[in-house]
């Protein structure tokens, strides 16, 4: 497979959040198919969804990989499981949280995968960080900028000196 463009969005909301960010990050750049050639700032976020619980500290990379999206989804949750990511709660409190946001020009809808990632355009605490890597994307013929002038709030805060 040739090599791809890739988004991925990395979240925590248990313990030292920055802590399992950064392992989550080293774990990614120890696999050899992928290169993780941007990373934005960590932001500090409130929850969606399942609002009590902590908020999360959230940030976006971009890696280039030869990985299929399955098995890019395959070494994610990997990874998740080795941080001790469990599924207890939907939207509920995690030690990590890795999402494949976008893959190259892909669109995949099935039952394990869906991408673009099925919220992305709702969501501030990954556009944001996705728009401080890359402003130039664009999801469904609509740049991020658009997509945040219809957002409001969402108490997405840039951590500075992480």
């Amino acid at each position: 497979m040739q090599k791809q463009i890739v988004y991925l969005g990395l979240g925590s909301n248990i313990g030292n959040k920055i802590e399992y960010l950064d392992s989550a990050i080293e774990h990614i750049s120890r696999n050899s198919k992928i290169k993780i050639t941007k990373k934005s700032s960590y932001y500090e976020t409130d929850p969606m969804g399942y609002e009590n619980q902590e908020s999360f500290v959230n940030l976006c990379l971009e890696i280039e990989t030869d990985l299929s999206p399955v098995q890019l989804l395959e070494e994610t949750q990997r990874i998740e499981n080795t941080l001790g990511r469990t599924r207890e709660v939907h939207w509920g409190p995690r030690t990590i949280d890795i999402d494949i946001l976008l893959y190259g020009n892909l669109v995949i809808k099935n039952r394990i995968l869906t991408i673009p990632h099925a919220r992305i355009t709702e969501r501030a605490f990954v556009l944001i960080p996705l728009q401080e890597i890359n402003k130039a994307i664009v999801i469904d013929n609509k740049r991020i900028d658009e997509y945040l002038s219809e957002i409001e709030g969402q108490g997405v805060k840039r951590i500075e000196n992480e």
